[in-house]
């Protein structure tokens, strides 16, 4: 996503970054890389197709459509046919590829039906431009629907979905993780350092590097709990912050994968370290109540229901 510095310094990687991210990624085994048609206005598609020339096929790369290419314009953007036809082609262009991994729908428009969306999705596949296809942003009723098209209909399902999912954002776990586990579908995590405020930049009261302010609505009581209790873990481990948010999500579930961006090689290298670390279940359980978020209606009385049915067993439903 920050392949790319049109943006002015301090927010995207320079083209030099760029590749020094890569080779480092790349030297330590990493293979599968998530860009977009919109991030960086078409440069991260742009560098990136140039880091995978020389060997395409061992790489996984993922991109979306979605977002407009011609604000003002409602053909070049959205969910409909017209939209993914117009946006892959562009995106292979930019890639410099015939084919792409992974196909996102970037987010739900709620105004394509459902069954256009999964079509052409299931086109872009038997003409060989995509391999798979995925929902992104979506709502699991959506995400289920469609995937319930798919297989009536013998058209190509969502492998996977993409959902914002951290130690401050617990709230997919509601349904759509559910559903991904139910439907044997992937999980990518965006988000899993929560802009940087997981990643122990922030603790020491400073605005850190221009991610956050202090005015932004994710510097509440509960926040500040779950990052102090991280950093105290990461000091018992003798690691860094980053490293103890995404073993947490890791250790969640074997189908979630962390999207881990980075500005600079260094951010990716400790990203990566991560994989090292393994949080007992003392760590787990202190995150875990501490994070903890009301699954709303009905799943908080469905849990309710089952307490007290287990504690005096033949009691009334209500």
């Amino acid at each position: 996503m920050v392949f790319g510095d049109e943006q002015g310094e301090g927010w995207g990687a320079t083209r030099d970054e760029a590749k020094r991210i890569f080779d480092l990624y790349t030297e330590r085994g990493g293979n599968f890389f998530d860009t977009a048609n919109n991030y960086c206005a078409g440069t991260s598609e742009r560098w990136l197709g140039e880091l995978i020339r020389e060997e395409r096929d061992r790489y996984v790369v993922a991109t979306k459509y979605t977002a407009p290419s011609r604000f003002g314009d409602p053909n070049s953007g959205g969910n409909h046919r017209k939209a993914l036809t117009q946006s892959l082609d562009a995106s292979l262009k930019r890639l410099g590829t015939d084919y792409v991994d992974l196909y996102w729908v970037h987010v739900w428009e709620y105004l394509t039906p459902v069954d256009e969306v999964v079509r052409a999705l299931d086109d872009a596949v038997r003409s060989g431009k995509v391999l798979y296809v995925g929902l992104s942003d979506t709502p699991a009723w959506v995400v289920s629907q469609a995937n319930t098209l798919a297989d009536l209909r013998g058209w190509s399902p969502a492998v996977a979905i993409q959902i914002q999912y951290s130690l401050l954002e617990r709230t997919p776990e509601r349904d759509l993780v559910p559903m991904a586990d139910a439907l044997d579908l992937g999980v990518l995590a965006w988000g899993p350092l929560a802009k940087g405020l997981l990643s122990g930049k922030y603790a020491d009261g400073a605005d850190g590097a221009g991610n956050l302010s202090r005015d932004d609505h994710r510097f509440n009581e509960r926040n500040l709990a779950i990052v102090a209790e991280v950093g105290s873990i990461a000091e018992q481990l003798g690691v860094r912050p980053v490293q103890v948010a995404l073993s947490w999500l890791r250790q969640r579930s074997d189908r979630v994968i962390p999207l881990v961006g980075a500005r600079t090689a260094e951010q990716i290298a400790e990203s990566l370290d991560s994989v090292e670390v393994e949080l007992d279940q003392d760590q787990m359980q202190r995150l875990n109540e501490l994070s903890d978020v009301s699954l709303g209606f009905p799943h908080d009385m469905i849990r309710s229901l089952r307490q007290r049915h287990r504690a005096a067993p033949g009691g009334n439903i209500r």
